[in-house]
């Protein structure tokens, strides 16, 4: 069997990752890295042709996908250069910064054929995938009520290091930027939301972006569970928690630690879950963190799906529907 072709647009701190596993995959094999900082090419394989404009890339190379890793707002436009191009794409969070342009990428992936794997590694946390479980197989019963934490750390250092991160047009928000995946853990576990309201305000970033670093939410999920949703990018120095607590008519069960990587505590009616404490599994930037480094298995999903026609973890209709919630609660949000 053929290794799948990948080429990455964007080759940043994300880009780099996907590289890395891409070419820890045996399935796997990386053709082409396209970035407009041409100083970036001494971070690449030395065996892989660089590029500093995608249409080259795309002109010049023979791949099976692209690896969309740019800044927010180019997740669009350059998914959408891809699928013409005649390659699957894998769009990095969020998959982009509005409903309107989740329709047009779709709309371009129906038209070609090709697939959008919209990436939301924490999906693959063994204690999101054990609760997932739970849920699945009706063990959790009604839920009742859902708290989301998510609190994090962003410092000058951080919005110093790109001309976009911080920038409402480019960015798009706390929401978009640091906190889609929770957003997107809670849609997973819990389905869509129907209504939205809360508080944000910009406390201690006004001097280096336009966007809010903090925010409060009540939500009401199609279920009639009742949400609340905190986060901020305020907590002193370093990240301190990224939890989902669910309280449900058969059990109450949190997962915590700062990424969505252990289970908390548990109260169930039926078997307890084996305890789960996963240490050092997060996206080490060094000057910060991010979300659990599941890209592992995003890659071997793509293989999954390309080769063995197995299931897309996260659709380009769930990433959409990721984006419709959080359009909803900045719509819902009253600036203070």
């Amino acid at each position: 069997m053929n290794k799948i072709r990948f080429s990455i647009t964007g080759f940043g701190n994300i880009g780099r990752r996907h590289a890395e596993h891409i070419l820890q995959n045996p399935a796997t094999e990386l053709v082409a890295i396209c970035d407009i900082n041409p100083q970036v090419q001494a971070l690449a394989p030395q065996n892989v042709a660089f590029y500093t404009n995608l249409e080259d890339l795309l002109q010049s190379t023979q791949a099976d996908v692209l690896c969309v890793c740019t800044p927010n707002y180019l997740h669009e436009p350059h998914t959408i250069i891809g699928l013409n191009a005649g390659l699957h794409t894998v769009v990095e969070k969020p998959m982009a910064i509005s409903v309107a342009q989740c329709d047009r990428m779709i709309e371009a992936a129906e038209k070609t054929g090709k697939t959008i794997f919209a990436v939301k590694q924490n999906r693959y946390n063994p204690p999101v995938q054990a609760v997932k479980q739970l849920i699945a197989h009706h063990e959790l019963g009604n839920i009742y009520m859902i708290q989301v934490n998510c609190f994090w750390n962003r410092g000058d250092a951080y919005y110093a290091g790109s001309d976009w991160r911080g920038k409402k047009g480019k960015d798009g928000g706390c929401l978009f930027t640091q906190f889609s995946h929770f957003v997107d853990i809670l849609y997973y576990l819990n389905g869509p939301i129907t209504a939205a309201e809360g508080w944000i305000n910009n406390f201690a970033h006004l001097h280096n972006t336009e966007v809010e670093d903090t925010g409060s939410f009540v939500l009401k999920a199609a279920n009639n569970a009742i949400i609340n949703f905190n986060f901020t990018t305020c907590s002193y120095q370093r990240n301190m928690e990224g939890s989902i607590t669910l309280f449900a008519e058969k059990g109450t069960i949190k997962i915590g630690g700062q990424y969505l990587n252990t289970i908390e505590y548990q109260q169930l009616a039926g078997a307890q879950l084996p305890p789960i404490n996963i240490t050092a599994k997060a996206n080490d930037y060094g000057l910060y963190q991010g979300s659990m480094s599941n890209h592992d298995k995003v890659i071997q999903n793509v293989v999954d799906v390309l080769h063995y026609n197995h299931p897309v973890m996260t659709s380009a209709y769930e990433g959409r529907e990721v984006i419709k919630i959080i359009e909803q609660m900045y719509k819902g949000a009253i600036k203070l």
